[in-house]
């Protein structure tokens, strides 16, 4: 597409009082009027057919294969020409969907021979799948009379899945971390329930370990000894609700959950439970069936991408209900949601009340921090010490639910969203290593 730029629209109107004169004082002179719109119009025809053409002009583009939720990837873009004159600027502006945030337009200059690279940085602002429609350039010719749009259809779709590359990247830290100092091996023999094996009793021994039968029968004190039981169920039932699809520090709060959950699930995995995921909001929504080894993690994470966002209210009793009902065995049951005040947590306290009946209920949130902000701040206003003092007395609601939630043994945690995964996996190891499954 061609069109002309203010500087000719300007040149043309420039001539309009010369024109205006002419005709008013020598009509006769007319063919200067005429010889004014020729000579302009000439101009932009030389512009036009000098500038850089369009049909030499070429884009490449690699989008990736994902984008991750709380990350950045790039879009490597490739443009050139294939022969003739090239521009000095090249404005480029990529027309994506609202799972992006919005990439503003860039004006381009330098050529690497006949080709100019640049990569748009891609940031998802929440799961799906993202779309890139298209990729707008324009350039003006040489004297700036004429403006080139070259408009490609792009038409490339990404899936948008919680953030797996933290997840990877944080359980090798993990991992790693506990091997340098030998954890595992504390964890998995000497403070479990399941018989391992027997050995000769030695002082600082549990006396409650010895073995009578089989030290009367060797005639020498044996001790049993035992490791962590293996093969529990972990349950992460995730809040999809209102509350939990509103954003924390720019990411919403259940792409947050989701990400805390998959660096837990991986380690489970690894320490041989079983993992399922199950979604609600006003219903019973995604459910994965209990997964089970380290070749059960990719189809967690495929399955954790359609945990989708809701508007509607969380409706507790149907959900941890349903829940229920699906479990043949005590479980771990963590819970990711969010309330506001006592009065939107009655519900989910009476519906994890009856939980606790036969399985172990954590219950994971995050800190209100806009609360917190609200209450340390300086009382400079009026203004600052009502709200101060209104976000105090919702946190005190906040302490008064946590508080009942402990009264009847649910594990919680409430902490900041950095450090929400090494806070979930922590529990999770301290609930194995005291046997409370």
């Amino acid at each position: 597409m061609i069109s002309p730029t203010p500087r000719a629209v300007f040149l043309m109107l420039l001539g309009a009082p010369l024109m205006l004169a002419i005709a008013l004082m020598a009509p006769a002179l007319w063919i200067v009027s005429a010889g004014w719109i020729v000579g302009i119009g000439a101009l932009i025809l030389l512009d036009t057919m000098t500038g850089a053409s369009l049909r030499a002009y070429e884009v490449e583009t690699g989008p990736p294969a994902l984008l991750y939720v709380g990350g950045s990837d790039p879009l490597p873009v490739v443009l050139g020409f294939s022969d003739g004159a090239l521009p000095r600027r090249v404005q480029v502006q990529l027309e994506t969907n609202d799972i992006l945030e919005d990439i503003p337009a860039k004006g381009l200059r330098g050529w690497e021979g006949r080709e100019r690279p640049y990569e748009f940085t891609l940031v998802p602002r929440r799961r799906g799948t993202a779309k890139l429609v298209r990729l707008w350039s324009r350039w003006n010719g040489p004297l700036g009379l004429v403006q080139k749009r070259h408009i490609a259809q792009l038409d490339h779709e990404i899936v948008v899945t919680p953030n797996i590359r933290w997840v990877k990247d944080e359980a090798i830290r993990l991992f790693s971390r506990d091997a340098a100092f030998g954890i595992k091996t504390q964890i998995e023999r000497g403070d479990g329930s399941e018989f391992d094996a027997l050995r000769e009793f030695t002082s600082g021994m549990d006396r409650r370990a010895i073995d009578w039968k089989h030290s009367a029968r060797h005639r020498s004190l044996l001790a049993k000894e035992f490791r962590t039981e293996r093969n529990h169920n972990i349950v992460f039932a995730f809040d999809t609700g209102r509350l939990m699809s509103e954003q924390l520090g720019g990411v919403p709060k259940i792409d947050r959950a989701i990400n805390a959950g998959l660096l837990l699930s991986f380690v489970s995995l690894r320490q041989g439970d079983r993992t399922m995921f199950y979604g609600f909001d006003s219903r019973p929504g995604l459910t994965t069936g209990f997964l089970s080894g380290p070749r059960g993690f990719p189809k967690v994470q495929s399955m954790a991408a359609n945990l989708d966002y809701s508007t509607e209210e969380t409706n507790y009793t149907l959900a941890l209900s349903t829940l229920a009902s699906r479990l043949e065995r005590r479980s771990l049951i963590i819970i990711f949601s969010d309330f506001v005040d006592t009065i939107s947590a009655e519900l989910m306290l009476e519906n994890v009340k009856r939980l606790t009946d036969r399985h172990l209920v954590l219950f994971a949130t995050f800190e209100d921090e806009a609360l917190s902000g609200m209450v340390d701040a300086p009382p400079e206003t009026t203004e600052d010490v009502t709200r101060a003092v209104i976000a105090d007395g919702m946190l005190a609601e906040r302490d008064v639910v946590m508080r009942r939630l402990q009264r009847m043994g649910v594990q919680v945690i409430e902490t900041r969203p950095e450090s929400f995964g090494a806070a979930l996996i922590s529990r999770y190891l301290q609930i194995k290593q005291r046997d409370m499954l």
